[in-house]
């Protein structure tokens, strides 16, 4: 393994979370050989995240692997029976959401990805609103000036949690403006987690699941 990495092994014992390889700034090399140890040495679910095309391509050395965007996993864990919606305003924003949904599925829950329901069409979100009702946690994800989780904030009961994208025109200073927009929404109980950072939002709502019985390993 490379000596720079020291694996947290036992981090699902003590948080319910299994730790995940960042891989933006590592050589592919270093992120092969975390990774290989991390499948060989434990038994959890393994993520990688922000992985470059020559990184993904190093990785997929070490077997089949679920794979969107930037991340990948490796071994998820059995289902937990308890699921979450992660609804992304826009086609632009489906990186973050999709690097949530990847996390999320590793740790065993199911999840519904709705996409392309922003609040500049709002019927489209409304046709869809009885799926994302459904979900036993609600992720939105949204750039520009982040308007989505506050409509969502007003329709729906379950724990929300948002996620502003560095997604947008003029003055959405990337991502800046949708992240104040969703501090500052007036629909209460809305939880906010930084610029693009699909992969907190999901260990976010793995913590929620977790409390409504689905705890997995």
């Amino acid at each position: 393994m490379a000596p720079e990495a020291r694996l947290d092994l036992d981090r699902s014992s003590r948080i319910g979370l299994p730790e995940a390889v960042y891989c933006r700034s590592k050589t592919a090399s270093q992120c092969l050989d975390i990774v290989r140890s991390m499948l060989a040495d434990g038994n959890d679910a393994v993520i990688a995240t922000r992985a470059t095309e020559d990184q993904q391509l190093a990785l997929a050395e070490l077997g089949p692997a679920a794979h969107a965007g930037s991340t990948m996993t490796w071994r998820p864990r059995s289902p937990t029976g308890v699921s979450a919606a992660v609804v992304a305003a826009g086609t632009s924003d489906l990186a973050v959401a999709e690097e949530c949904r990847l996390t999320l599925e590793a740790m065993g829950h199911g999840v519904e990805s709705i996409v392309d329901v922003g609040v500049a069409g709002l019927q489209r979100l409304l046709d869809v609103l009885p799926s994302i009702r459904s979900a036993d946690v609600i992720v939105a994800v949204a750039g520009m000036e982040g308007a989505l989780p506050t409509v969502l904030g007003g329709l729906v009961a379950q724990p929300l949690i948002a996620v502003p994208t560095s997604v947008g025109y003029g003055t959405a200073f990337e991502g800046q403006t949708a992240l104040a927009s969703m501090m500052t929404s007036c629909a209460p109980g809305i939880s906010v987690v930084g610029i693009d950072n699909g992969y907190g939002a999901a260990c976010a709502a793995h913590r929620i699941l977790g409390a409504l019985g689905g705890r997995g390993r």
